[in-house]
């Protein structure tokens, strides 16, 4: 499975325990909203993308 984790508020030890754990039998991907600069154009597309998606 795709997960997709999207980081609003920033991450706390329950949170990087989860990707952490999911991590060994899933593809992630994390993306820091705050931080990365990431465009809305590409977050709705990674949204499409994925098959789950995690908000923080």
């Amino acid at each position: 499975m795709k997960i997709l984790h999207l980081i609003i508020s920033g991450p706390d030890e329950i949170s990087h325990k989860i990707m952490e754990a999911q991590g060994k039998s899933h593809e992630l991907k994390i993306i820091d909203v705050p931080k990365d600069g990431t465009s809305y154009e590409s977050l709705v597309e990674d949204i499409f993308h994925y098959d789950r998606v995690i908000s923080w």
